[in-house]
């Protein structure tokens, strides 16, 4: 019951997922802030080309 618990304590896998789940939705949350912040710009610029026509 010791060696299961002490193996149970030094694994890190776990961690080291829930990392990586971490850093996978910070890239998206930035992903999707660029994308939006991109697409109302070219939005507005449409808008202007468009105005202006």
């Amino acid at each position: 019951m010791k060696n299961l618990l002490v193996r149970f304590v030094r694994n890190e896998s776990g961690a080291t997922a829930i990392e990586y789940g971490l850093i996978a939705g910070l890239i998206a949350v930035a992903i999707i802030t660029a994308v939006t912040t991109v697409g109302t710009d070219v939005g507005a610029t449409f808008t202007k080309i468009s105005d202006k026509l």
